[in-house]
């Protein structure tokens, strides 16, 4: 079975923008989120044309800030400072990843925890990671939107063995903590794990997000596992295509998420989960 990120995303974008259409009676407005994108990245122009697609499609107000790479960096700070005292502003994005000159720590930690739409700041990633993180923890979009592939793929994830390939902040770390919270017994590899076939030949669920095309192979696959392909590469051809070698692991697996149209359209959808919370966790 091929989960389509895409027809889900759809779907549940369909039903935030019914659920939004009821704001202004209830609360006086939609929400309303901020982007701010600097440079000319066309990977995260493509990111941001497609956010603001999404807002559209759901109903949101939305506003995108488009910065000269040479931008300093203390303007970036000044300008979410202003955003964070903004009343009118419920959700704060700043495109990743950013011009050298300027500290991507330094940003995420600027935006206020209660506008962090990404799920990035320190206090949500401590959130996070409490044994039982309430509803005013933001959680990143990429692992929230996994977690919602499996459960449309009827995937049983208690007592299952998980292995996630890459222990990174956005995607890694966090999808291992909602797997843990949904009782996985997980494994967290990475570039010094010994073995690592014979490990990920184990996992009932295995999750790619190491950014190398094509890496995990059908021989690296456990008959009838669930595989989830976050990553976003580009082949031999200059083709698009995952961490996850779909030719040869596909026949394996129970459920698969291509790419392009897996992962990546639930990451967005959960971005607009996200603003929605911020927007209410205000009334």
């Amino acid at each position: 079975m091929v989960i389509s990120g895409k027809e889900l995303a759809a779907r549940l974008k369909a039903e935030m923008a019914e659920q939004v259409a009821t704001f202004p009676e209830k609360y006086g407005r939609v929400p309303h989120l901020v982007v701010i994108l600097v440079g000319t990245d066309p990977g995260s122009q493509t990111y941001v044309r497609n956010k603001e697609k999404a807002c559209d499609v759901v109903g949101f107000k939305h506003t995108t800030y488009r910065l000269p790479e040479e931008t300093p960096e203390q303007e970036v700070l000044d300008r979410i400072a202003a955003l964070n005292a903004d009343d009118s502003v419920d959700g704060i994005l700043v495109q990743l990843p950013l011009p050298k000159h300027i500290s991507e720590t330094k940003v995420i930690e600027a935006i206020a925890k209660e506008k962090d739409v990404d799920g990035f700041h320190p206090l949500n990633t401590a959130a996070l990671w409490q044994k039982r993180p309430n509803n005013t923890c933001v959680v990143p979009c990429t692992p929230m939107g996994i977690i919602k592939l499996l459960e449309e793929g009827n995937v049983e994830i208690a007592g299952k063995k998980a292995v996630v390939l890459g222990r990174s902040q956005i995607v890694g770390l966090p999808i291992s903590k909602l797997l843990l919270d949904r009782n996985a017994t997980v494994t967290i590899c990475h570039s010094r794990t010994k073995d690592l076939a014979e490990v990920t030949r184990q996992a009932d669920i295995l999750v790619a997000a190491i950014g190398k095309a094509k890496f995990v192979t059908g021989d690296m696959v456990k008959e009838g596992a669930a595989v989830i392909d976050v990553g976003m590469d580009l082949d031999e051809n200059g083709k698009l295509c995952g961490d996850v070698d779909f030719a040869s692991v596909e026949p394996k697996a129970s459920v698969i998420t291509p790419v392009p149209g897996g992962v990546g359209p639930m990451t967005i959808c959960c971005l607009m989960s996200n603003t929605i919370q911020c927007f209410l966790n205000r009334f």
